[in-house]
Formats: C-alpha cells, structure tokens, sequence
C-alpha cells in the first residue's frame, strides 16, 4: 500500500550581499518638516515670584491669613471716628479732671488753681501781685527762756521748753533739762489731728550750762506741705527719761500749740512772669 503523496514547497530565499553591509550606499536627505507656530495663549494671572539666579523653578505664592486679632480697615475706619484728643501738661498730666459732686457738696479747688486764677486777674486789672504765705505761728512766747518764772519751772519739773523758731523749713526748739545722770533721753511727742494720731521725735544733745548743771538739747518738727492749711493747729509735749522716771513739760497740762497763719508779700514787678509760670 502505498503512503501518501508529498508535494515540495518551494522556499523563497534572500541573498544577502556582504558588501552592503561593510560598504552602505550614502542615505539620501531627509525633508524638512515644516512647524506651525503656536497660536497666543489666553490671559493668565501674573504671579510676582521670580526666577531665581540658581534656576530654581518659581515657588507658588503663599497664602496668607489676618489675624483675628488685627481689626479690618473698615473697623479701623469706625474706632478712628470715636477716638478722643487727651491734652497734657509738660508732666504728662492730665489738664482736666471730671468729678460729679452731690446735693449741697461744695466742689473744692486746688490751692494752686485759685493762686493762678488770682494772679491772672490782679496782672489783668494792672494791680501788682502777691504771694499768700502759710506759716506756724505759737500760741505761747517763742523765747520761753526770757520768762521770769523759766527757772523756777525748770527746777520744779526737771525739763522745760527754752525757745522755738518756725521756718518754711519747719519748727525747731531747744530744751534744757537738769543734769541728773550721764544717760539721758529727750523726746516730743507731737500730732497734727488732735491727738488722734501723734508722731514721736528725738531730740539731740547740744551743750551743758551753769558749769553742768543743765543740758540744752535741740528738736526739729518737720511740717508737710498738706498741712500748711490756714487754721491748721500743731501740738507737742516734751518728755525726759532719766534714772528710769519720766518727766514731762506740757505746758501746765494745756500743751504746746501753734496755729497756722498766712501772710501776704508783694512780689516785684520783675519776677511776675516767673512766679506765674512755676506755680
């Protein structure tokens, strides 16, 4: 029995020339492609970053918030509209001050104020000027050494006030006290408000006289400036501690008392303008 039949097929083969490959023939010029431009761009954003010197690509801007604690321009615009212009003197204090007074409550004005006011209108009406002075003026003799009965009181009570002087500085005095003993202390008790508050002084040791048979000590009240007030009263005694006793001189049980007084003094026509500007 014969197998089936086989047909050849013939096979295309290529020839492959060597020489092209280790020779190739020049390619011919390529056409050139002709480019369209590119048509406009549509209107974009400026953006203010700029390029920097390193070539950097630009960096986004950054948005940035208010705070809420800074007030809009338009709530500006409405504090700015209700804001109040203060006016100060050359302290920095204020020139005027707002106080609401009840029924029958008189209104009290400085001091100072009326001083001006009353300088302004003396210099207006062409009258020379003049300074109203408080000062502390003693209800007793100013040289208590000068009485006839000075040693007599001084034997009988050990301690007794010799003399006072008052000053714009102040009231200072002197005392003489018996030499009992070396150890010895002087002190003056004083107060302004009747004796609802009092203030305690010492008083220094100046010299010793009759060959050492009294002592004579000095004392200083300072005066503030608040009390010099017309009719303001000033009271003191004077106490001595010696060989643990103390002995006092309070002017036989009345106290020594100075009242305050003013009295007026002309100021010259050339030191007008400078007494108004610094008072």
């Amino acid at each position: 029995m014969a197998g089936p039949s086989r047909t050849a097929i013939p096979q295309s083969t290529t020839a492959i020339c060597l020489r092209y490959i280790y020779d190739p023939k020049p390619q011919s010029p390529k056409v050139p492609v002709l480019i369209r431009p590119p048509g406009p761009r549509p209107p974009s954003v400026k953006q203010d970053s700029k390029l920097s010197l390193s070539g950097d690509p630009p960096t986004k801007a950054i948005m940035r918030r208010r705070a809420q604690s800074l007030s809009s321009p338009a709530e500006r615009k409405r504090v700015l509209r209700y804001q109040q212009v203060r006016f100060v003197d050359s302290l920095g204090l204020d020139l005027e001050e707002v106080k609401l007074f009840k029924d029958k409550e008189q209104p009290l004005i400085p001091q100072h104020v009326m001083f001006r006011l009353r300088m302004s209108s003396e210099r207006a009406f062409g009258k020379s000027l003049e300074l109203s002075l408080p000062h502390f003026k003693p209800c007793f003799p100013e040289n208590m050494a000068a009485q006839a009965d000075f040693l007599t009181r001084l034997r009988t009570q050990t301690v007794c006030l010799e003399q006072v002087v008052c000053s714009e500085l102040g009231i200072a005095g002197t005392i003489q006290v018996l030499n009992l003993d070396y150890e010895k202390k002087v002190t003056v008790h004083y107060s302004f408000t009747n004796w609802r508050t009092s203030t305690d002084t010492s008083a220094s040791w100046v010299s010793s006289v009759s060959q050492g048979e009294y002592d004579v000590f000095r004392f200083r009240l300072p005066v503030p400036p608040f009390i010099l007030q017309p009719g303001a009263l000033l009271e003191f005694a004077i106490c001595y501690h010696v060989k643990g006793s103390n002995y006092w001189d309070n002017n036989n049980g009345r106290n020594y008392k100075l009242t305050c007084h003013s009295y007026k003094v002309t100021v010259p026509r050339e030191c007008e303008d400078s007494m108004l500007h610094f008072t």
